[in-house]
């Protein structure tokens, strides 16, 4: 299985929901960067993302997006398959 890799803060929705959809695919260990935590960090992210919302998720090599983005691609079946590698 592919390594999850998320930028996070404590009180977003939207990581949670993120969260909750990688562990009904069968995820068990998120590295979860909190970048409310290390502001130092969101300033990586912000490199190698170009975005600036939480969360950012990345999936082995792939940047997946956001929430929205993640709920999109299971949509699609794409998911999984990332997932497995």
């Amino acid at each position: 299985m592919n390594a999850v890799k998320m930028y996070t803060t404590l009180v977003c929705p939207y990581c949670q929901r993120a969260k909750q959809l990688l562990k009904q695919r069968g995820v068990e260990h998120i590295d979860e960067v909190r970048i409310d935590q290390d502001p130092s960090q969101r300033d990586v992210m912000i490199k190698i993302t170009g975005r600036r919302t939480v969360p950012q998720i990345f999936i082995g090599e792939t940047h997946v997006g956001g929430c929205d983005d993640l709920i999109a691609l299971d949509q699609r079946g794409g998911l999984v398959p990332l997932l497995q590698g």
